[in-house]
């Protein structure tokens, strides 16, 4: 007994570690993949944050660029100008862009006109002159500490017949363009130089802090997790406490741009998922312990349950054979049905040549009697030719009449139409309807069985003769065409149409009257299953100069490499 609640108190110790494991391994999968949703998240939103930062320098740039050209500016620089009336063009343009301050400065560094009350009166030495005054634009940042201002600065050269006069001087401070729409961003975006200097930041609490000093505080840490470098921080209320940490390099204004990410939905999604997976693996626990403890009772019930099935198997495979058989039945008894509609006909077509015979075997006798055997070997080849018509005929409703067990096979398209033409021909001259059929050029072979798919043209022609019962001029047409993959056999009449098209295929449907015909509306239903069972389609509908048209598509026959 002890060592039965040993060995349970030892498996469910081991399951409660197992799901603790696996709740484990899904919160770390779960915080992962966050990780990385986040990242790719805050990249997208640090390359807005520094294309933003780039096109709004990039204005000042362009205005320094565009005032290098100037004519007044020019010819200051040679000495030439009006610096009062310069002066008020420059105060002008840095009043519509926005600009800090915007300056004039000679080849050697001295200011010759300004925009602002604090200039600077000689530029020698800062990078953004020195770079300009290489005929290259110049850019540069400082801070100002008796304004406390930080300022981006651009120098244009002026450039005369490959000299350079001089150069234009555009500054902005970075504090207009933070507050203009950056300070609402969702995450936290700095901007530091090479010495790692953030001058550039949507929250005011990291600006002219160094990176270093900001991830090596003492309450800062960095660790890897992922793939992805998280920071611990404790900077302030709008700055993350737990942040992913990504960077994106903007050489244009030498900076690289920062970002960092709240990691906390992924902690909460990793949460959830490790709960999600414990709450699962623990109901699952409980199934199995309840279906252990129910395993004999199940055990007998699914023994029995076993048996019924197999009874039930043995039922299902006994009545698939029936109905299986039925529908051969059903199929044979159609097609008596249309032999018998066409019993008269046949009658007529068998009737004809042999009456036809007789004549020309008297005849025959006759000539020989009288010394002309010419003329009666003319008869007996008539005769001949009439065994043979009769012949053909007896083979088509022989062949029609049979159960046919063949697979699909090629079969010629043409053939089948001109043979249940001919078992038809009798009905026609019977009922008076015109048939046009102007045959095909040669054989069309389709993936068919040749008696069923005989079967299928029988029922649409038989239902065509029916409709057109009170038509004064009855006409059927037939005709085949092919593309490249499928053959369409095409039965139209003018009857009335049809009055439900999309019932015309259900068993047991019928439009005849009731008394005029002994059909059953399984016709249509037949050759639709049958059309299908070659991989073939048909369809019915209206005509829109009236009557129904009948369209049987099957697919053609591969054409055979030659040898």
């Amino acid at each position: 007994m002890m060592g039965k609640t040993t060995r349970r108190i030892l498996a469910f110790g081991l399951f409660l570690f197992a799901t603790a494991l696996g709740a484990g391994a899904a919160g770390w999968f779960g915080y992962s993949s966050s990780l990385a949703g986040l990242a790719l998240r805050g990249q997208a939103d640090l390359t807005r944050a520094s294309d933003r930062l780039v096109g709004q320098l990039q204005r000042f740039r362009q205005v320094a660029v565009l005032m290098a050209d100037h004519p007044e500016l020019v010819a200051l620089t040679k000495g030439q100008g009006d610096v009062d009336r310069v002066n008020s063009l420059l105060l002008s343009i840095a009043d519509k862009t926005g600009s800090d301050a915007i300056m004039l400065a000679s080849g050697k560094g001295q200011v010759l006109a300004h925009s602002t009350l604090r200039p600077v009166f000689n530029l020698t030495g800062q990078p953004h002159y020195d770079r300009a005054m290489h005929g290259a634009l110049g850019i540069s940042h400082n801070y100002n500490s008796p304004t406390n201002q930080r300022i981006f600065s651009f120098g244009a050269p002026i450039i005369q017949s490959g000299h350079v006069l001089g150069a234009v001087i555009v500054s902005v401070d970075i504090e207009t363009i933070e507050e203009s729409d950056w300070r609402g961003d969702l995450h936290a975006v700095f901007f530091t130089d090479d010495a790692g200097l953030i001058f550039v930041a949507n929250r005011s609490e990291l600006v002219m802090r160094t990176r270093q000093a900001l991830k090596g505080g003492a309450f800062a840490s960095v660790r890897q997790r992922a793939g992805y470098e998280i920071w611990s921080l404790n900077s302030g209320p709008y700055i993350p406490k737990n942040a992913l940490h990504l960077t994106k390099p903007l050489p244009i204004i030498g900076m690289r741009g920062e970002v960092l990410v709240s990691t906390a939905p992924a902690l909460r999604l990793a949460w959830l998922q490790g709960a999600a997976v414990a709450a699962i693996l623990l109901g699952l626990g409980a199934i199995l312990f309840w279906l252990t403890e129910r395993r004999r009772a199940m055990a007998a019930r699914l023994r029995l349950e076993a048996k019924a099935n197999e009874e039930l198997e043995i039922r299902v495979e006994q009545r698939s054979v029936e109905l299986k058989q039925a529908q051969s039945e059903l199929l044979q008894s159609a097609k008596l049905a249309a032999l018998g509609q066409m019993s008269a006909g046949i009658s007529h077509e068998l009737n004809q040549p042999l009456m036809a015979i007789r004549s020309f075997a008297e005849n025959a006798e006759t000539f020989i009697e009288r010394g002309k055997p010419g003329v009666a070997l003319k008869n007996l080849s008539r005769i001949s030719e009439l065994a043979r018509r009769m012949g053909r005929i007896i083979s088509n409703f022989r062949a029609f009449a049979k159960q046919e067990s063949e697979p699909v096979g090629d079969v010629d398209a043409v053939a089948v139409i001109e043979a249940v033409i001919e078992m038809n021909e009798a009905r026609f001259v019977q009922e008076k309807i015109r048939l046009n059929w102007s045959g095909a050029n040669a054989a069309i072979l389709v993936r068919a069985g040749e008696v069923r798919l005989q079967q299928v043209l029988v029922n649409l022609i038989s239902n065509a003769i029916d409709a057109m019962e009170d038509i004064r001029y009855p006409r059927i047409e037939i005709s085949v065409e092919c593309d490249a993959e499928k053959a369409r056999i095409t039965v139209r009449d003018n009857g009335p149409g049809i009055k439900q098209p999309e019932k015309i295929f259900e068993p047991y449907y019928t439009t005849k009257a009731v008394g005029k015909s002994d059909g059953m509306g399984l016709g249509l239903s037949i050759s639709y299953g049958l059309v299908q069972s070659f991989g073939g389609d048909i369809r019915g509908r209206n005509h829109k100069s009236g009557g129904a048209v009948f369209t049987v598509e099957l697919p053609l026959a591969k054409q055979k490499d030659a040898a």
